[in-house]
């Protein structure tokens, strides 16, 4: 279901958090950590750059995990990955184990990439509109990208509905082209 080292973390993660009966506190801690990473360009930038020492990496992680009262898993997660330099792929981890916990809850999940941050209720409102679609309850991830210029592209599985600006211009361009 969830491949690479990426997918290994998030197994392992999930794993551990089922068998200790923390999976909803390792969620809210993992959601704290996506939030970090949104509000902090340096952060992400720590995260990213191989220019930083697997040290130097765990040095600050530690710290940040202390301050923003993360939980031991999510913590000792946060360790390992900076200790062997696979930070750069928290993102994916994050979103593997978010997939495991959906899978795990009987929900599907689904991202909803749009030009804005979606309010608690157009979020609220896009999980309702999609579970009716769906028949399941919604695990709803959501990414701010600007280039898509508005609208929303949702992907459910292996389903994608792309309603965004950008690619209605570009469809429209494409149809100019075609009628010169």
């Amino acid at each position: 279901m969830i491949a690479g080292v990426a997918g290994r973390y998030a197994t392992a993660l999930f794993d551990l958090a089922r068998d200790k009966n923390q999976l909803d506190q390792v969620d809210a801690d993992l959601q704290g950590v996506q939030g970090l990473l949104a509000e902090s360009p340096d952060l992400n930038r720590l995260a990213m750059s191989p220019v930083f020492s697997a040290e130097q990496q765990e040095k600050a992680i530690a710290a940040i995990a202390d301050k923003s009262g993360l939980g031991e898993i999510v913590k000792n997660l946060l360790h390992v990955v900076a200790r062997n330099r696979r930070l750069s792929s928290i993102t994916d981890i994050i979103k593997g184990f978010k997939i495991l916990l959906a899978s795990h809850r009987g929900e599907i999940t689904a991202e909803a990439i749009s030009a804005v941050a979606l309010s608690e209720g157009q979020q609220s409102k896009l999980r309702s509109t999609l579970k009716d679609v769906a028949g399941q309850d919604i695990e709803l991830m959501t990414k701010v990208d600007p280039s898509i210029l508005g609208g929303l592209i949702v992907k459910i599985g292996s389903q994608q509905i792309d309603d965004s600006l950008a690619t209605k211009l570009n469809n429209m361009k494409t149809r100019m082209k075609e009628v010169s």
